[in-house]
This record gives C-alpha cells, sequence and structure tokens, in this order.
C-alpha cells in the first residue's frame, strides 16, 4: 500500500527565483508567480504548508495590460468618513508605486489565510532592473507570456 507524502514546514527547501516582468501581461505573471510561491511547480507540494519559492520580480514599471485596462482599470478605497472614496486609476498607480500594482494581482491570487499572508512575504518586487537580492544568486527563469 503506498501513503500519500506532505511536506513539513522545516524539510522545505526554497530557492530564490528572478522574474523580469518587461512586456509581460499583469494577470499571467500575477498567475504564474503565485503559483511560484505557492510551491504549485514543486512535485511536493502539500497544500497546507508553504512550500513556496522566494520570488523576486524586476521591471514592474514595464508591466503592462491588455484592451482598454490602462484607461478604465482603477481601484477604490472607502477612508470611512463621509465623502473619502479615493480612487486611483493605473496610470497613476504607475507612476506613484508600480511594484504594489504586481504585489496586489498576486496578493489576489494566493489563499485568503494566514499561510496566503506567508506566501505574499515571499514576494519582493522592484519598479527598475536593480534588486537588492544578488547576494542570494537568484536563478532567473522565463515565464509564458
Amino acid at each position: 500500500m503506498k501513503t500519500t507524502y506532505y511536506a513539513k514546514k522545516g524539510e522545505v527547501q526554497r530557492d530564490w527565483v528572478l522574474v523580469d516582468a518587461d512586456g509581460m501581461v499583469l494577470g499571467r505573471l500575477a498567475a504564474q508567480v503565485a503559483s511560484i510561491l505557492r510551491g504549485k511547480n514543486k512535485p511536493q507540494f502539500t497544500p497546507h504548508v508553504d512550500c513556496g519559492d522566494y520570488v523576486v520580480v524586476i521591471n514592474a514599471e514595464k508591466v503592462r495590460v491588455t484592451g482598454n485596462k490602462e484607461n478604465d482599470k482603477a481601484w477604490h478605497h472607502y477612508t470611512g468618513y463621509p465623502g473619502g472614496l479615493k480612487t486611483e486609476t493605473w496610470k497613476q498607480a504607475m507612476a506613484k508605486h508600480p511594484e504594489r500594482i504586481i504585489e496586489r494581482a498576486v496578493k489576489g491570487m494566493l489563499p485568503k489565510s494566514t499561510l496566503g499572508h506567508e506566501q505574499l512575504l515571499k514576494l519582493k518586487v522592484f519598479a527598475g532592473p536593480e534588486h537588492t537580492y544578488q547576494d542570494k544568486n537568484p536563478r532567473k527563469i522565463e515565464l509564458e507570456a
């Protein structure tokens, strides 16, 4: 009789992965990064254990969206006060903080639990081509466009 293998928290080996977002579509990039963060690309994937890798995304300012989302996409935030509905458009977000756009998209594709929060902490996004994790020697991978 065969038994199912479940990864334990201390047994998981994590690697560092470098992803270049230059010219990639936001949703497709976020889906593939979320899969790596969860560890779904590994044979020992266990849904209730954080067995994913660290992901460093560079060139976040060069990510793109399809269709008319560049003009129509907006995020809303309500402060709790009368007249406190704040809206930020795609162009405003790209000018101010392009790394948060990728973080927000990936966050929506992770589990809504403490496990998802732990996985999101392994995501490091940088607006330009330089990053501060050269000492970790991240392995550059090409994602499907």
